[in-house]
């Protein structure tokens, strides 16, 4: 008989290989499920481009923002019923996706994605009436590159910012109320000071919720399902895209390039 001085070792070294082994498959899956967060998310933004761009470089632009002569005689282009409606309408989609998670089926969820990012491409069809095209493709390489730095800290960071996302969640409550104020008020101050809030907020929020996406998928990954899976990614991509957006926006207010007409 061999000599053991720990009878347990085996059994040790086995729970330790099945603990790794199991590790290394949820690990593997992590990987493939924010793959698939990622391509949904990047697919929406690419579709909210070509719908934007298309709109705003045919002859869709008139029934969004038709040209009308003003009192002085000059030329402006004024917005139609239609816009206010493509501008609320993402709201209203998300709204419906928030609400209905546990209702909508996967296949469902998805088409109302790809409308949602339609939907917000028509909305911010305007973005090429006030800027240049040039300063709006700089400052969305320049989004995409602090969105890809702070998500892949949220994704890689050890500290939970679970309270820090508590503290974005304020913050952004706070931007919401000054925009509204500042309707009325109008001022160039107020504006800069937003902008340079909602930038940093969003920020935040991308490594926020990567994080959170990370955490949700380590609990309860193993026990979604491939139709889970598969809603809930849509889900996730659609909390990262809101942030793409949102900084992209604030972003182009601050470093954007007017047009001079």
């Amino acid at each position: 008989m061999a000599y053991n001085p720990n009878g347990n070792s085996y059994r040790t070294a086995q729970a330790g290989y099945a603990a790794s082994s199991s590790a290394a498959l949820l690990d593997q899956g992590l990987r493939a499920y924010m793959l698939r967060v990622y391509n949904w998310m990047a697919s929406g933004l690419v579709l909210t481009g070509l719908v934007a761009y298309a709109i705003s470089h045919t002859s869709l632009m008139d029934a969004f923002y038709p040209l009308v002569q003003t009192a002085s005689g000059a030329f402006v282009r004024a917005p139609t019923p239609l816009a206010y409606i493509a501008i609320f309408l993402p709201l209203v989609f998300v709204m419906v996706m928030s609400f209905g998670i546990n209702k909508l089926s996967t296949t469902a969820a998805q088409a109302l994605f790809w409308v949602f990012c339609a939907a917000m491409g028509a909305s911010l069809t305007s973005i090429f009436l006030v800027y240049t095209q040039t300063s709006i493709a700089e400052v969305f390489f320049v989004t995409a590159g602090t969105f890809a730095g702070t998500s892949l800290y949220g994704y890689t960071a050890k500290r939970d910012l679970t309270s820090f996302g508590s503290f974005l969640v304020m913050g952004l409550i706070g931007i919401l109320i000054a925009m509204l104020v500042n309707v009325f008020l109008h001022s160039p101050a107020l504006n800069f000071a937003v902008s340079v809030l909602g930038v940093l907020i969003f920020t935040g929020l991308a490594a926020y919720d990567t994080q959170r996406i990370k955490t949700s998928y380590l609990q309860y990954g193993s026990s979604y399902g491939v139709a889970m899976a598969g809603k809930r990614s849509v889900y996730d991509a659609l909390a990262l895209y809101l942030n793409f957006i949102n900084l992209f926006m604030f972003m182009l207010q601050l470093f954007g390039q007017r047009n001079s007409r």
